[in-house]
């Protein structure tokens, strides 16, 4: 991960809004031997008695799961939209070009939890994105009995305790006004991630660079 200073969000609220806004993580870890394997699943973050707990389900016996239960080290990425910035954008068009991200970055402990803990991350997880409609039917606690064990029979519930949180918000910080505001205006005419990153760079344009008037 870049560790440059003016590319680090600061703001826990923000970084925190940005985690329950990205969900589908993922899941890194190694192997007995010492490979690398990953895998993606929706993971929620939580307060717990002052630390910061992750949780969320995976299937059993799979390379994911094993590995997990061998080494229980984990790093959660949490990633957003991410655009191309080209150089000759900038004030200095003699330059290289670039790319511009959102990224959380989560180390800590796994450890796998049982049955009931499953019911609740599962209940919590389906309300979650039936946006809390007690009428869906796919909601857990509306399934069939016989298949919410079925199911439950193959998956395994986690949680995660928070060791480190890092991230990037590489949002052209370094670059200078006239550049900056350039690239806001050539990233709103692209697609949705570059007009995201756009709308991302407006927010802190202020702070940025007091004062500056956009000519248009």
């Amino acid at each position: 991960m870049y560790n440059l200073p003016y590319h680090k969000e600061k703001n826990q609220q923000v970084i925190r809004e940005f985690i329950d806004s990205h969900p589908f993580a993922f899941l890194s870890g190694c192997d007995p031997g010492n490979r690398p394997i990953v895998t993606q699943v929706p993971v929620f973050i939580e307060e717990k008695s002052g630390r910061k707990i992750l949780s969320g389900h995976i299937m059993k016996n799979t390379d994911h799961h094993k590995a997990f239960l061998h080494n229980k080290n984990i790093l959660v990425v949490f990633t957003g939209a991410h655009t191309y910035v080209s150089g000759t954008w900038y004030s200095n068009p003699y330059i290289a070009s670039t790319w511009n991200y959102m990224s959380v970055h989560v180390k800590g402990c796994i450890r796998f939890l049982d049955d009931v803990a499953l019911e609740e991350v599962l209940r919590k997880t389906t309300l979650h994105f039936e946006n809390y409609d007690q009428q869906s039917t796919t909601i857990f606690d509306n399934l069939p009995v016989e298949f919410r064990q079925k199911v439950m029979h193959a998956i395994v519930a986690f949680e995660i305790e928070v060791t480190e949180m890092d991230n990037v918000f590489k949002l052209s910080q370094d670059r200078d006004a006239k550049s900056y505001h350039n690239i806001i205006g050539k990233l709103k005419q692209r697609d949705y991630d570059a007009q995201v990153i756009a709308g991302e760079m407006e927010k802190r344009s202020r702070e940025l660079f007091p004062g500056y008037e956009v000519r248009l």
